[in-house]
């Protein structure tokens, strides 16, 4: 996914509580309750997704369906329909492809799309992703959020910044003061139990890291130290 000549332009795109939003789209009277989409409570299954009324109220992905409904007893449970979200899916991805050739699919709700080299819109990436969001809803029924970035791991963070239904993006002359400020917990990789290590060491951001060495790092996180100190400090 690399551009030639010019400034990387990646938007990640990210369908938003995709198999929900498939299901809310089917059944407009879903809209504005809390609902799961995933297994039976009585067959151990878990919650593949949830809408955003569902979120507010402490479910979220993975978690057991026993569990949800314990959390919200009134919680709207619909099973999973593969064949209808590989749908949904593949209408999106031909709306990408009216943009680039250059998609690289992370799963069917997320993919990144280089437009590097793209004409559209005078080669505006923010455009082109405000464009790909509208035609995503008129087409397929769904709200997509976007980020825009130089690169894919910042594209990925900034898709996320204004979810639901939004997007973000960071310009080439604002990425350093952006990883400088991002906090910690925001870089994938690290979770709950990393971000308490980090924040015993007084790191709060991806600024704070820069005070360290590699060795500090990975004597500290293992193999993940050093990853963290070389994604860091690509980018500042």
């Amino acid at each position: 996914m690399e551009g030639r000549g010019r400034q990387r332009k990646i938007i990640h795109c990210d369908c938003d509580s995709f198999y929900a939003s498939v299901e809310e789209r089917d059944d407009p009277s879903l809209v504005g309750q809390p609902l799961a989409v995933g297994g039976s409570p009585n067959a151990r299954g878990v919650v593949a997704t949830c809408n955003y009324a569902a979120r507010k109220l402490g479910v979220h992905s993975a978690m057991p369906m026993s569990r949800a409904l314990k959390i919200i007893p009134w919680l709207i449970v619909v099973p999973t329909n593969m064949e209808k979200y590989r749908a949904a899916s593949k209408s999106v991805h031909q709306v990408f492809k009216e943009y680039t050739s250059l998609i690289e699919p992370l799963s069917l709700d997320e993919a990144f799309l280089d437009v590097t080299n793209s004409d559209h819109l005078e080669g505006s990436a923010t455009l082109i992703a405000r464009e790909i969001r509208q035609k995503v809803k008129e087409r397929v029924g769904i709200t997509i959020s976007a980020g825009i970035a130089p690169n894919k791991f910042l594209a990925k963070i900034a898709s996320d910044w204004n979810k639901p239904d939004g997007e973000f993006t960071i310009a080439p002359s604002e990425v350093q003061q952006f990883i400088i400020n991002l906090p910690v917990d925001k870089i994938f990789g690290v979770g709950k139990v990393t971000a308490e290590k980090l924040k015993k060491l007084n790191v709060f951001t991806c600024g704070d890291l820069q005070g360290f060495r590699e060795p500090e790092l990975t004597a500290k996180f293992g193999k993940f130290g050093k990853n963290l100190h070389s994604l860091i400090h690509e980018f500042i």
